[in-house]
């Protein structure tokens, strides 16, 4: 059967140039890698060795040999092969590993599927990708420097910029001074609005635990301002991606209206040797604690001077305990407690105050059943107003907080282990979310020292159908352009009244300071 000939027309029309172009380079690829067959059968006769090719420098060799497609490709259209990009498909919260080899080395992405592969060379995933499924344009996850494979020619159309801000969205210092004082709302790829800061986060498989702490530490200014403008280049990976997680979570031109924590949980994952896991439950509290001990290490900070780090400086301060021994008297026949004379005096830092909940009655009626406990949250505070005792251990302890943070936390205890069973306090605590004053809490203040609340953590406890409780955790957060707030668990988004936040069980909170 002849060929039919191409008419005018089809010659110049862009699909033919494509295949034109695509055979051309086929037909090179052939002849070169027939040359270095040739080379390779003489290389393994002399010493016997085999290699893969997965070497970061032998796909740097094979780059650079692609010097010469680079100036065949000067010719071609610079949009070539663009229309086949497929935003809708991509999606880079996920770790920057190749989907073949799981390499985390020299990755890219495929713009028309999302796939990530190792490599541009001619031995490389990404290159087989480009010619088994004709997926030809990808991007540098590292440098956003976007290709077209198996050309290998450098496209630089800013038509591919919106993929490339969506990699590693960045923010001037203008952007983030307006975060807090304008009012966006912004859409994703299907038009369906969302406002940046306030976006769902995936929850994997049990890691809500890392999503409430999240959400909360990127609504607090200081801390999101500087994860967001500084450079964190050869700092640790903690750090950097914490770093673009939060840029994400504020990013304006998202693709779609939630991000996916996977990149952060899996280094977590990690470094904390698997005390926090994607698939298991932990503690939000204890993961605070881990987190943000880290970062303070991560960032330079010291074990032993204080606020030597930018953690430090937005949460630490300092408190005051004053502690009596308390002896016991069997001389007569009565035991008595005797408190020693002398009161031993310490200041040390704190990052959290923790809150003793009341108990809860042991004993309670079919009436008393249905009646859930309430405390203010001032009531839990007088822990910290240097009169008020606590007996510890053979100790008779008083609080004093001497100096205060920017910024407060407070963790709320609800959960008691005795005897290997977990036990729940589901006391409410109420309070009000503007103008909390510290002064009676600390050491000589005579003025009003006011806080408002930032963030909210709550605890729910439920029951599944196999009658297992279930811990569900959720966060508050404060809108400030439009003070407002939102309750966020996982991709749920809603608004809540600030009347009633208190109605569910506080656990963590974190509170500004007035300036």
């Amino acid at each position: 059967m002849s060929k039919r000939s191409a008419s005018p027309d089809e010659q110049g029309s862009p699909a033919r140039k494509r295949v034109q172009i695509r055979d051309e380079a086929e037909e090179r690829v052939i002849s070169e890698n027939l040359d270095v067959s040739d080379k390779s059968n003489g290389k393994k006769a002399e010493n016997g060795d085999v290699t893969d090719g997965s070497d970061q420098d032998d796909y740097e060799e094979e780059e650079e040999g692609h010097l010469a497609a680079d100036e065949s490709a000067a010719a071609v259209p610079a949009d070539l092969y663009l229309e086949t990009v497929d935003r809708m498909r991509l999606d880079f919260d996920f770790e920057k590993l190749c989907s073949v080899s799981l390499s985390n080395v020299n990755v890219y992405a495929c713009l028309v599927c999302g796939k990530y592969f190792q490599g541009r060379g001619r031995s490389s995933h990404a290159y087989f990708h480009s010619v088994d499924e004709d997926h030809h344009v990808f991007i540098n996850l590292q440098t956003l420097k976007v290709y077209v494979l198996p050309e290998s020619y450098e496209v630089k159309s800013s038509a591919l910029d919106d993929i490339k801000y969506v990699v590693n969205p960045h923010f001037t210092k203008k952007d983030v001074a307006h975060l807090d004082k304008m009012a966006i709302e912004s859409f994703d790829l299907n038009r369906k609005p969302y406002r940046p800061g306030f976006v769902g986060m995936n929850n994997i498989k049990q890691n809500d635990y890392l999503n409430v702490i999240v959400q909360s530490l990127a609504h607090v200014a200081p801390l999101r301002n500087f994860l967001m403008l500084e450079n964190f280049e050869g700092k640790p990976e903690l750090v950097q991606r914490l770093s673009v997680l939060v840029r994400k979570l504020w990013n304006t031109r998202a693709f779609k209206g939630h991000v996916s924590p996977h990149e952060l949980l899996q280094h977590v994952s990690a470094i904390s040797r698997k005390r926090f896991r994607i698939t298991e439950q932990a503690d939000p509290f204890d993961f605070l604690n881990w987190f943000l001990n880290n970062l303070h290490l991560s960032l330079g900070g010291s074990k032993t001077r204080l606020k030597s780090s930018f953690i430090q400086k937005i949460f630490q301060g300092k408190v005051r305990i004053e502690s009596q021994k308390i002896t016991t008297d069997d001389a007569s026949d009565r035991l008595r407690f005797v408190a020693d004379t002398q009161i031993q005096q310490n200041e040390v830092p704190f990052m959290f105050l923790a809150l003793d909940l009341p108990p809860a009655p042991l004993f309670q009626g079919d009436i008393d059943k249905n009646i859930i406990p309430q405390v203010p949250l001032q009531t839990i505070l007088s822990k910290y107003d240097g009169s008020t005792t606590q007996e510890l251990a053979g100790d008779r302890r008083r609080y004093k907080i001497s100096e205060l943070p920017p910024y407060l936390i407070f963790h709320i205890k609800r959960f008691t282990k005795t005897n290997l069973i977990e036990e729940i306090n589901h006391t409410v605590v109420t309070f009000q979310s503007i103008a909390l004053d510290m002064s009676p809490y600390v050491d000589g203040a005579t003025e009003p020292i006011l806080y408002d609340l930032v963030a909210n953590v709550t605890h729910e406890s439920v029951f599944t159908p196999q009658g297992e409780e279930k811990h569900v955790y959720r966060v508050q957060l404060k809108d400030k352009s439009r003070d407002e707030w939102f309750q966020i668990q996982d991709l749920y988004i809603e608004n809540i009244r600030r009347e009633i936040l208190f109605l569910n069980e506080s656990y963590i909170q974190i509170w500004e300071r007035r300036r």
